[in-house]
């Protein structure tokens, strides 16, 4: 059974290995070394995740499956500029970790991204993805996001192409 707990700043170090991980299985195949190494040396160090942790502005929901951390979830208020007339909940991160993927991890974690900005009262919860992660595309258009734009992403010094996706809270 998958079970959800909010993270805390001791949890930080957890999330960083996690998403070094995950990430690194997730996209080191489509990129250099070098880009991966610099993106990941400056995007998931202990010091910046636990400084977000520790933001009131951002949760962190983990994902344990038999004690074993299986994923996790970051959530924040706010809205990109397709989404301006919005209240919307960003998921910044969502990450599964390989071995737990195909297990319902993910859906877990999404129930519970979707049940937090109901109580939140938010209007839609959105995302960027890589416009090449089908897999992850067709994951979200399973809870009805749909494309609504496209953002710069640079990992490294590699700049690629990736998609807004939105859900809209009424519509779920």
């Amino acid at each position: 059974m998958i079970k959800i707990k909010t993270a805390t700043v001791n949890d930080a170090e957890l999330i960083a290995d996690i998403s070094r991980e995950t990430f690194y299985d997730t996209y080191a195949a489509y990129n250099t070394k070098a880009d991966m190494d610099k993106f990941l040396s400056e995007q998931f160090t202990k010091e910046q995740l636990i400084a977000q942790v520790h933001d009131p502005e951002n949760l962190f929901l983990l994902a344990y499956e038999n004690n074993e951390p299986a994923g996790y979830v970051f959530l924040k208020a706010g809205s990109p500029p397709e989404l301006t007339a919005v209240n919307a909940l960003e998921i910044k991160r969502f990450y599964a970790c390989t071995s737990f993927i195909g297990k319902g991890v993910g859906k877990t974690l999404m129930q519970a991204s979707i049940n937090h900005a109901k109580k939140e009262n938010k209007e839609s919860v959105w995302l960027i993805v890589w416009k090449q992660n089908f897999r992850a595309i067709q994951f979200y258009e399973s809870f009805g996001f749909t494309k609504v734009g496209e953002q710069e992403f640079i990992l490294g010094n590699d700049v690629q192409n990736d998609w807004v996706m939105q859900l809209l809270i009424a519509n779920y």
